[in-house]
Order: C-alpha cells, then structure tokens, then sequence
C-alpha cells in the first residue's frame, strides 16, 4: 500500500469513510504535500490553482512569508500563551483591530474558530442586554456549534440537533420590513452576514444594514455583523459592512484573521457591548484564545494587507473577475442563472440542480479548486486570494468557459 492508498485507508478507518468516499468521487484523491501563493501541490506534484481560498481563510495567500516569520519568531520565545502575565501579541493584534473596525468598536475577545467568535457574539448580546430573543436570516451560515447553529438558517444541518437554543426567529435575507416586524423590546441582538457566503453569496439591498441597525437602535438590541467570511478584505474593504457605512455593536471575525497559518477568531465589541464583561472578566474564557502565534499571524496579516494596498486589489481585481464571469454567464444562459458578490468573494448561480457538482469536478480536472456553497448547491463560489495577478485571472476564466460549456452540452443532450 502506497503513502495515498495508506492515508485514505486512514481516513476510511479512522475519521469518516463517507468523506473519503465523496473526496474520491470528486476527484480529490490525493494529498496535501506544500502550497505557495494561489498554488496547491499534492503528493503526486499535481498543481492546483485555488479559488476556493480555504472558503476565504487564504486572503493573502497561502504560506505567506510575513505571516511565517511572524509565527516562527513566537514559536522560539512564548509560542502559547500562560495566561497569568500580559500578553504582548494580543494586546497588539487588538489594538490594530480596533484601528480598522468601524465606528466605536474597540475591545476584542479571542478564540480559535469562526462559530465559537459567533457564540461569544450572542453571550456578550445577553450580557450586555439582560434579554434572551435573538433575529437571525433565512439561510444564513453561522457556525454549527449549538448557539450559532440554532442561528443558522437551514433546517439540514439544525434538524439533527433539534431541539436546540429556543427564543431564535429567522426573516428574509435583505428584507428589512420583516425584520422591523419581529424585533421587539426583549430582543437581544440581530445577527446578520454583511453577504451571505454559504446562503449562496447574496447581496443585500444597499441600505440593508443600515436599516437593520436603526431597528435595532429603536428597541434597545444590538447588531452583531458575523464578518467570520467577508472580513479582513475579502469584499475590498476591511469589512462586509463598511459598503453600507454601518458599525455594528458587535462583530465576529475569523477565516482569514489568521494569515492562512493559524487559526484565529476574534468577538469585537463597544463599550456598550462590553459593559457586562468589564464588570466580570472572566465570564468568558479560553485556555488556547489568544494564543502567542495566532495574534502574531493576526498582526502580520493586517500589516501586509496595508503595506502590499490588498484592499484596493481586492477591489479592482474581484471586479475584473467578476466581469470576465459575466461574460460566460451570457453566452452560457442555459447552464449560469447569475454572477453576484463584491470583491474577491464571487457566486455563480447555476439553473440546474446537480449542475454545481458536475462544475466542481470539471474544474478540479483542470486543476483549479472551487466549491459549492453550503446552503445552496446550485451555487459555485470563487475567493480566491487577494494576490492573485490578472493573468491568473485570465487563466482560470478560460478553464470555466470549457467547463461551463461542456456541462452545457450535457444539459442540450439531456433536454
């Protein structure tokens, strides 16, 4: 048995055979070997372009040399942190936080993962509010640990698990009349994604945000932004929710926090929001939050992203990308429903169903990685890092077009 045969073998017996199962079926059945930049290779020296980004962790690609060093000079000194004298990487990665975050959000709360960032959003919302009701949306993706799946919005992934947190209510995404409908005086906070990255990159009417925080504002709740996949410059600006102009009350961020080297989330909240917790410090903790190498990752990739100007690239660059995807979406209409999304987090919504999953695998035949979102697999996503080049660009557009007419002409033949 081969280095690849004996490590599927261990993942059949060992983690989960149905994975393994789906991995080789999408022609995935290989191994992770090193990565640089966009770029994969595996165990067999196969090159993958990725646009999938590790659903967004990548933003300044993968292995970057800044983020390294930073880590590798931790890891000689404190690697993890022993929580009983100050914490120098942390206070730093706060303070630059609180320097990009929007209007007064100020202090910052780390953890590990996007859904425990999520979870300590909705426990800060208690605390601070002393109410229990939350609003979240309709096919959002909050995490799937108890709380924040009880807030995620498709029965799929809750239904197992029921019953679950009681006192959630899900509206319509972008529809902020069903939202001022049910937001009341024991409201706590409503969650909301500044875009919907698993519910199919949606977009929200301008405004949108704006709206939901004057509702908010108007019943005494909070607004918690979960920027676990648009923030850190995923949408060309720091945050999802910069492009409405609105500062939450509190914010989750996580994915690409870490640089691609560590993982990291981080609770951001006001004054306001932070009350409850000044009064009572340790109402919340964690023994690897905050930990030496993932703040020093934190800082690293928040000072690259300024240095190397990754927010105007974001931009330009995921428009350029978008525009390119347009352009098959219009002489492909049988196979492309839509192009949406702002930035380097881009969705295309396809008119079949299946159609994602004979996509995906069509492109990772062309060696280029993307995926279907969680809540809507009609939809492929594409966040690639935010230094990929035009000519990659370039490169992987004409990929899609081969792929995109070739599921075309199995649709032809199926109708």
């Amino acid at each position: 048995m081969n280095y690849v045969e004996e490590t599927i073998s261990k993942y059949e017996k060992y983690i989960n055979p149905a994975q393994a199962k789906l991995f080789r079926f999408m022609g995935l059945g290989s191994i992770e070997a090193s990565a640089e930049g966009w770029t994969i290779t595996d165990s067999e020296g196969r090159q993958f372009t990725d646009f999938l980004g590790g659903y967004g962790m990548f933003a300044v690609g993968h292995r970057n040399p800044k983020v390294v060093e930073a880590v590798e000079r931790e890891l000689h000194g404190m690697p993890m942190c022993g929580k009983v004298l100050f914490n120098r990487p942390m206070a730093d990665l706060a303070e630059a936080l609180a320097e990009i975050t929007p209007g007064d959000l100020q202090y910052s709360f780390f953890v590990n993962s996007g859904t425990e960032a999520v979870e300590g959003c909705l426990k800060m919302a208690r605390l601070a509010t002393k109410r229990t009701k939350f609003v979240a949306a309709k096919d959002a993706f909050h995490g799937k640990t108890m709380g924040s799946l009880t807030a995620t919005g498709r029965d799929l992934y809750r239904q197992p698990f029921q019953p679950l947190l009681n006192g959630f209510t899900h509206v319509p995404f972008g529809d902020a009349a069903a939202l001022e409908a049910v937001v009341d005086e024991e409201t706590a906070a409503v969650i909301l994604e500044p875009i919907q990255g698993e519910g199919g990159i949606i977009v929200p009417p301008a405004g949108y945000l704006k709206q939901a925080k004057a509702i908010c504002e108007a019943k005494g709740a909070l607004l918690i932004a979960d920027e676990v996949q648009t923030g850190i410059g995923r949408t060309g600006t720091w945050f999802g929710c910069n492009h409405d102009g609105v500062a939450p009350d509190l914010m989750a961020c996580a994915k690409a926090l870490g640089g691609g080297v560590m993982p990291i989330g981080a609770i951001i909240g006001s004054p306001k929001a932070w009350e409850g917790l000044i009064e009572a410090p340790f109402l919340h903790t964690s023994t690897f939050g905050g930990n030496q190498l993932a703040c020093a990752a934190g800082v690293a990739t928040i000072q690259y992203i300024k240095e190397e100007n990754l927010l105007v690239r974001s931009s330009e660059v995921g428009a350029y990308l978008k525009a390119g995807l347009q352009k098959i979406a219009e002489e492909f209409p049988s196979v492309i429903k839509e192009v949406r999304g702002t930035g380097m987090m881009l969705g295309i919504e396809l008119t079949k169903e299946g159609a994602g999953g004979m996509l995906m695998s069509l492109m990772i035949d062309k060696n280029v990685i993307v995926a279907y979102t969680l809540n809507n697999p009609k939809v492929i996503r594409m966040e690639p890092p935010l230094i990929v080049p035009k000519e990659v660009v370039d490169e992987v557009l004409a990929k899609f077009y081969d792929a995109v007419k070739m599921t075309a002409d199995v649709i032809e033949d199926l109708d």
